[in-house]
Parts: structure tokens; C-alpha cells; sequence
């Protein structure tokens, strides 16, 4: 239903364990291809409790909101990692701030490659053997794969501090300095 193909098309996607630890991750495919400068991550700050619709919505608030204030482009295509809940509250999102009319936005459920348009409650499906499908599920995909690394990382992180904040008299420097000097826990209890 696009006037033309989208030059530029972004994916969000959602990565927590039972809410904590929550990002989201943002990938940018420009004309069909990765474009991995304009990838963005982001650490979910307002949502406490496991509420995926709510941390969906955060971080295209928070993404739109900057593109808006600093007058850049927008995307030709929105796609939200999920089915009618999570396109429901990005849907939200561009409705506050005036976008609803200048991006078109879909959720992708990934069981079946079912897409989801606003408004309509039945799926559409693309050919299963089309570039179209080709092009949407790896642009989920590589969302998927970019967001989980950076909630392995920010887990890892968090369990390294915490395991290192246990031993008496070392304080957050301390760890700072052994972290760069060891780089891992182990090697600091080998030394």
C-alpha cells in the first residue's frame, strides 16, 4: 500500500528478562541493506515492572521526539517487532506526536511472518517466497540479534560489578581500575 518502495526502513525491538535489564534496539536498513552507523540502542528508564507495549512505547517516544527536535529525516517505514499489542502503542506514540500520517508503521508477529496494520485486525501475509518477507524478517532479525547483545552486555556488566562490589574495601574506582587492568572477574581472583 506504500506510494513507493521505503528508501529508509526501521525496526524496534524489545529485550528483557521479566522487565529488568531492559533495552530496546533500533536497526536502519537503507535501500533494502544494513545500514549499521544509524543503529541505535537504548536503555528503558521509566518502565520498572515486565510491560513490553510500555518500553515499546518509551523508546519511539524518545527516538521521534529527538529526530523532531533536531529536524531530520523520517523513515519511510516503521516496523515494530511484535504483533497488534506492540503496534498498537507505537501506533499511540506517532499519534502524540503528530507522525501518524507522514510514517507508515506495521507490527511483524514472528510466528508466522504475520504483518499487522493499524486498524485492521486480520494479518496480512507476504509471499513466503518474495524479497519483501526476505528483506522484513531480516531486518527483525538483525534487531533481534543487536538488541540481545546489548542486554547480554549490560547483564554481564551488572553481574561483574555486583560480584566485585561484595569484597570488602573496594569501592567503584577500585573496580574501574581492576576491570581495565584484568578486563575479566577471573582474572582478578587468579591475581
Amino acid at each position: 500500500g506504500l506510494s513507493a518502495p521505503p528508501a529508509t526502513v526501521i525496526c524496534f525491538d524489545i529485550s528483557n528478562i521479566l522487565g529488568t535489564l531492559a533495552v530496546a534496539s533500533m536497526v536502519t536498513f537503507t535501500n533494502g541493506k544494513p545500514d549499521r552507523q544509524a543503529y541505535r540502542r537504548f536503555r528503558i528508564k521509566t518502565v520498572m515492572q515486565s510491560d513490553d507495549f510500555a518500553m515499546m512505547n518509551e523508546a519511539i517516544t524518545r527516538h521521534f521526539s529527538r529526530l523532531l527536535a533536531e529536524k531530520r529525516p523520517l523513515p519511510g517505514l516503521l516496523v515494530v517487532d511484535g504483533g497488534k499489542g506492540q503496534l498498537s502503542s507505537a501506533y499511540s506514540v506517532l499519534v502524540e506526536l503528530g507522525l501518524e500520517k507522514r510514517i507508515p508503521i506495521v507490527g511483524l508477529a514472528e510466528r508466522l511472518e504475520e504483518i499487522f496494520f493499524p486498524f485492521d485486525p486480520d494479518p496480512y501475509y507476504l509471499d513466503r517466497t518474495g524479497e519483501p518477507l526476505k528483506v522484513i524478517t531480516h531486518l527483525r532479525d538483525e534487531a533481534h540479534r543487536f538488541g540481545i547483545t546489548f542486554h547480554r552486555n549490560k547483564r554481564s556488566k551488572t553481574f561483574i560489578t555486583s560480584e566485585l562490589e561484595q569484597i570488602k574495601g573496594i569501592g567503584a574506582a577500585s573496580i574501574e581500575d581492576l576491570l581495565r587492568k584484568f578486563r575479566t572477574v577471573a582474572r582478578i581472583r587468579r591475581a
